[in-house]
């Protein structure tokens, strides 16, 4: 593979490209692909102005589509131009008129229109290529959620043990927030629109022109480029740019996948901690250099990280949409080669490791209920109350006597390490012998799980079922990602 073909960062080696994004992604945003989309455009406009009467050669249009993949050799006469030029703009220009000369002097005819475009076409096909894998990572909660909606587990708020939830509903609480991140990703590629053809301030001055004041042959040119390029339309109103308000929406939307998988792995790793959840451990890998027994949560926190440097992208594109002046100021560009490349591979990376870890989660039934046992006698004591009052067991006696023997029983928990003992100091204690026989099937943990169940089957199978439908061909053919560790 030529260096051509991978993106590499302006600045600093990246990580992102030698270990966690994919081939296509990198491909998409590689220094061929930009180059590439940019004579493809070209090519594209001359098409175009010659079907609406421009004197265009046929030949100048053939050796532009013989010649739209960047060679080696063009970067290299590229570079060399841009040294005398100072622009790459222009610089490819040259290059490209030299490797097609009959179309020398009708590349870039009307100008300003290829570098916006670009951008547009590459956000465009990066937001396809993540959303099927943000399915992914759905359908496969989704169907961990299903298989684990009756299993009870003690919920934590404020990481404290609270009311029984199920392992199932609370991956339902995931799936949910991914959902949302679905539906508002699936949203900015539904709105994103093309630049096309506005001219050098958005006024299409030159173009019209070109068209000897033919106002009409400038919506059918942009319509042509638009179904060349796979865009509905263009938008409205352009400055020398699209708005860079576009890249903010479509940042905040994909941006915010970053915050959504941070929450999820650092559940994941609260849970490992707990012994409850691991995400996938292979047979040889090693969790610690130190330790060898230990099994880290090494891919959920790499999630993590990424997700944290995703999650706050937003304020770069922010700060460069606020900061363009009137119809255009050139300190977008720098900042842009760097964010919209990265934050695509970063979705990308996240996705990837995120897909790997739902897909090979890890229950450990029997530490659950262990840690369910040691709460469960207390939340159990309001039911008990109930049971001694249908016995005509005053419940402020009741109370008072569960009051006594919980603090005995916490002082064995807290005080000296011991199991939670309350049942047992229940059934020894004569206040409590009417419901003596009653108090097992009183603690079932299933009792204690409300309609979590129906939550889990209602949502995954209604809702969630409904959206993955969309991309039921892409869901069948994708297998689980591998990664690079």
């Amino acid at each position: 593979m030529s260096s051509y073909d991978k993106y590499q960062p302006e600045l600093d080696p990246t990580p992102l490209s030698t270990r966690y994004a994919s081939a296509e992604m990198m491909t998409i945003f590689s220094a061929r692909e930009r180059a590439s989309t940019w004579r493809q455009l070209w090519v594209w406009l001359a098409e175009a102005e010659k079907e609406l009467g421009l004197p265009i050669p046929d030949e100048a249009i053939e050796q532009m589509r013989a010649n739209v993949v960047v060679s080696d050799k063009a970067f290299a006469v590229a570079r060399d131009y841009e040294a005398k030029f100072r622009h790459d703009v222009m610089a490819h220009v040259h290059a490209y008129g030299e490797d097609a000369p009959a179309a020398a002097g009708h590349i870039h005819l009307g100008a300003k229109f290829f570098t916006d475009n670009a951008d547009l076409i590459f956000q465009k096909r990066a937001l396809d290529l993540i959303l099927p894998k943000l399915a992914k990572v759905i359908k496969n909660l989704q169907e961990f959620a299903l298989k684990y909606k009756d299993m009870p587990t003690l919920g934590f708020t404020h990481y404290q043990p609270a009311q029984l939830i199920t392992v199932g509903k609370r991956a339902a609480q995931w799936i949910q927030e991914l959902m949302m991140d679905l539906e508002d990703i699936e949203t900015v590629r539904d709105r994103l629109q093309f630049r096309g053809a506005q001219g050098t301030t958005g006024s299409q001055a030159t173009f019209l022109e070109l068209f000897n004041g033919d106002a009409n042959k400038i919506v059918q040119l942009n319509e042509i480029l638009c179904k060349k390029a796979g865009f509905k339309s263009t938008y409205p109103i352009s400055t020398q740019t699209y708005t860079r308000k576009v890249d903010l929406r479509v940042a905040n939307a994909v941006c915010a996948l970053g915050a959504t998988a941070q929450r999820i792995c650092t559940d994941i790793r609260h849970l490992a901690n707990l012994k409850e959840m691991e995400e996938p451990f292979e047979k040889s890998q090693i969790g610690s250099s130190a330790m060898a027994y230990k099994r880290n949560p090494m891919r959920s926190e790499r999630i993590t990280a990424l997700g944290r440097k995703l999650a706050r992208l937003p304020a770069d594109f922010t700060a460069t949409f606020e900061t363009q002046w009137f119809e255009r100021t050139l300190d977008d560009s720098a900042i842009r080669r760097m964010d919209i490349p990265e934050m695509f591979l970063l979705a990308d990376s996240v996705l990837l490791a995120l897909d790997n870890v739902t897909n090979g989660l890890v229950i450990y039934p029997n530490v659950i209920r262990a840690r369910i046992d040691q709460e469960l006698p207390f939340m159990a004591t309001e039911s008990i109350l109930m049971k001694l009052a249908t016995h005509g067991v005053s419940r402020q006696d009741a109370h008072e006597e569960i009051r006594v023997l919980s603090h005995q029983a916490s002082d064995v928990v807290k005080q000296q390490g011991g199991r939670n003992d309350l049942l047992e100091r229940i059934k020894r204690t004569e206040f409590f012998k009417p419901v003596w026989d009653e108090i097992d099937s009183l603690v079932d943990p299933k009792l204690f799980i409300g309609n979590c169940p129906k939550i889990v089957e209602d949502y995954c199978n209604g809702e969630v079922a409904e959206k993955l439908a969309k991309y039921k061909e892409a869901l069948d053919k994708a297998a689980t990602a591998q990664l690079s560790i």
